[in-house]
Formats: C-alpha cells, sequence, structure tokens
C-alpha cells in the first residue's frame, strides 16, 4: 500500500530532478530573463509599462498550464520559469524605475516576503523539498518563492552592480564564489542540502544578469556587444535544445520516492535551524558590512558640500543633444551609437550621481529610458525619438542648473 503510494507521488511531482541541466537551464531562463524584458522595453519600444503587463499576461497562462498539467512536463515548466524570471524581473524594475522605490527598501520587502512564504511553507506541510511538489498547495508555495526569488535576486543585483557600482562583471564573479562556497559546505560541512538550494536558487538571479548583461552590451561598456535581440535568441534557442534532450531522455524525471523527504524528518531539526540562522547572520553581516563600507567610499568620493546635481550632468547635455542632432538628420545608426554612450555613461555615473541626489537621478533616469526606447526602437519614429530628447534634455538642464 506503501509502494503504490509512493509511486503515485513520483507519477504526480510536478518539478524535474535537480541535476547539472537544471541549473544551467536555470542560469539561460535568468539570463533571458534580463535580455528579452530590454529587448520588449527598448528594441520594441513596448516601454516598461506594457511590457510588464504582456509578460505578466503570459505568465500567468503559462501558470496556468502549468498548475493544469497531473505531472511534470518539461516544455510546459521550463516555459513557465522563463516567463516567471522576465515578469519577477519586471516586478523590480517597475518598483525602481516607474515607482522610485528605492532598491534597499525593495531588497529589504522581498527578503521578508521570500522568508514569509518559507516560513507558512514549512509550517504548512513540514517540508521545503522540491521533491515533495505533489500537491496543489506545495505547488503554489512553490511559484509564489521562486516569484520572490527572481525579485529579490534582481533588486539585490541592481543594487550592488549599479547603485553601488561594483559592476555586473565583478558582482557575477562575487556571485559564483558565494554558489562555489555553498557547494563545497553542502558537499563537505553536511550543509542541509534544501538550504543550500534555495540559496543557490537567489544567487543564479544575479548570475544570470551578470551573463546577460555581459554578452548583450556594447563593447565600449565592457560587454561583447552581441545586443538583447542575438543574446535572447541564442539564449532560447540553447533552451529550447535542453528542453527537447530533457524530453527525450527524460533525465530530469525524479526517481526518487517519497522516503527521500522523510529522511529530513530524520534529521535534526535543530542542526538545519541552526544552519539557516547561521547562514542568515553570514548574509547579513556581509550584505550589510559590503553595502555601507562601499557608500562610505561613494561618499568619501562626493563633495561633501555638492547636494544637488548641478555642473555634474555636462556631458549628458552634450551627448543627448548630439543624439538629437543626428535624429533631426534621420542618421538613426549613429543616434543608437549616441544611445549606447549615453546608456554607458549614465551607468557608470550612477553610483556617485544617485549618492548625491538619488530624487533628482530616478527622475532623470525615467527620462533616459524612455530615450534609449524611442531611440533604439527597430523602426524609430522621428516625431517619438524628439519628444523623449527635448524633454530628457529639459529635466537634466533644469538638475545641471
Amino acid at each position: 500500500m506503501v509502494t503504490n503510494e509512493n509511486k503515485m507521488k513520483v507519477l504526480l511531482s510536478k518539478v524535474p530532478e535537480v541535476t547539472i541541466f537544471f541549473w544551467i537551464i536555470k542560469v539561460l531562463c535568468t539570463t533571458v530573463g534580463e535580455t528579452f524584458a530590454d529587448f520588449l522595453n527598448f528594441n520594441l519600444g513596448f516601454g516598461l509599462g506594457r511590457t510588464t503587463l504582456i509578460m505578466g499576461i503570459a505568465f500567468l497562462i503559462a501558470l496556468f498550464f502549468q498548475f493544469k498539467a497531473t505531472k511534470y512536463v518539461s516544455s510546459i515548466y521550463w516555459i513557465t520559469v522563463v516567463l516567471i524570471s522576465v515578469f519577477g524581473t519586471l516586478v523590480t524594475d517597475n518598483l525602481t524605475d516607474a515607482m522610485g522605490v528605492p532598491l534597499e527598501t525593495s531588497t529589504i520587502v522581498f527578503s521578508v516576503l521570500l522568508g514569509l512564504t518559507f516560513i507558512l511553507w514549512y509550517l504548512s506541510e513540514k517540508t521545503l523539498s522540491i521533491h515533495s511538489i505533489f500537491t496543489r498547495k506545495r505547488e503554489v508555495f512553490y511559484w509564489l518563492a521562486i516569484l520572490f526569488t527572481f525579485a529579490l535576486g534582481t533588486a539585490v543585483g541592481d543594487l550592488y552592480s549599479e547603485q553601488l557600482g561594483f559592476g555586473y562583471f565583478n558582482t557575477g564573479i562575487t556571485v559564483i564564489i558565494i554558489i562555489l562556497c555553498v557547494f563545497f559546505a553542502w558537499k563537505f560541512l553536511k550543509l542541509d542540502g534544501i538550504l543550500a538550494f534555495w540559496v543557490a536558487y537567489i544567487l543564479t538571479r544575479p548570475l544570470g544578469a551578470s551573463l546577460g548583461d555581459y554578452l548583450s552590451q556594447p563593447k565600449v561598456n565592457g560587454g561583447l556587444g552581441l545586443g538583447t535581440t542575438v543574446t535572447s535568441a541564442i539564449f532560447l534557442i540553447a533552451i529550447l535544445a535542453i528542453i527537447v534532450f530533457l524530453a527525450v531522455t527524460k533525465i530530469d524525471i525524479s526517481a526518487k520516492n517519497e522516503s527521500a523527504d522523510t529522511s529530513e524528518a530524520n534529521r535534526s531539526r535543530k542542526n538545519v535551524l541552526i544552519q539557516t540562522i547561521a547562514v542568515l547572520c553570514i548574509f547579513l553581516v556581509a550584505g550589510v558590512g559590503g553595502y555601507v563600507w562601499r557608500s562610505n567610499n561613494l561618499a568619501s568620493q562626493t563633495n561633501t558640500s555638492q547636494t544637488t546635481l548641478a555642473g555634474q550632468l555636462t556631458d549628458f547635455v552634450k551627448i543627448e543633444n548630439d543624439m538629437l542632432k543626428d535624429v533631426n538628420s534621420k542618421d538613426f545608426t549613429t543616434a543608437k551609437k549616441g544611445a549606447d554612450n549615453l546608456e554607458h555613461q549614465w551607468d557608470t555615473s550612477e553610483a556617485k550621481l544617485r549618492n548625491t541626489d538619488g530624487k533628482t537621478w530616478t527622475k532623470i533616469d525615467g527620462t533616459i529610458d524612455v530615450v534609449l526606447a524611442a531611440v533604439r526602437n527597430s523602426n524609430p519614429d522621428t516625431s517619438k525619438c524628439k519628444t523623449a530628447l527635448n524633454n530628457s534634455l529639459s529635466v537634466i538642464n533644469g538638475a545641471n542648473k
């Protein structure tokens, strides 16, 4: 009777086995979440609001089919992950760019929401193992946790790589080192497997974002210059190839039964609790310490008497005026190069300028996003480009006086 029951739970398992392919495709999905959102927002000119609406609807449709399925189906599952990665990224972007919510606030809020999700999940089901996703309630908790991991990963990644000026390359290397430490702690120091899994899952978000930006950003920005279109296409093809491979080989279908999860009950709950608290304390101390250290460095680099951006935006005025001249002459090839330079210079200066006057920086950042979307559109509209540039110049000139 017990054997038949366990077989049924394996049959109804709704998530894949955690193999090397799981992590490869997870990073690929995360990278697509970064580049595809930029592709829709900037290259196709949808704008942040419309992009979020479109991807939100697509995600809900995919999630509907995921819940409707009676067992794990690789194509449905990974399509849902791709879409939730895009949507989770856009949630944080909307809070930051459209609503002006500080990344520090987003990081804290999503950390609390993720923590509450795990607490309620454990209190209700007595397990956080992804090998136990065979009931509707557990699946709801699972996808809610996934959404918050993407939103949190986006907030943390943007906070350190952009706002604090570490850059995506340095942030990516740091994340890789942390993930390797987690792996070795699990492999050799008996770190709880479920705890290690969720820590690594959160960290793959900034890792994928770093990879996506490195591949898509222009060479002048330190990237490979593939662009969001090519990068998204490459990774989507790679994801499709792996999904087909998994569908044929079925190596991602769990061969474990419920005994794999009951072993969790046999482990010392006190030991797991101590490990969880220790890991949280390490990340809290390292995260807050790194934030304070970098903030103090930025403060020391900033003129303490300078409380506004006046006089610090002249270079951006020149770049946008040159772009406006290119648009007026319908030289969109040069205008797009100007957009690349504008984005690079703005991102490079973000840490210093945002530390001086975060409110004004956020306002200008919003106008620059509109400029980039208009100029980089596959079929740029001269009138829209002029309007975007004139509006941005008006804001920047006002702040620069």
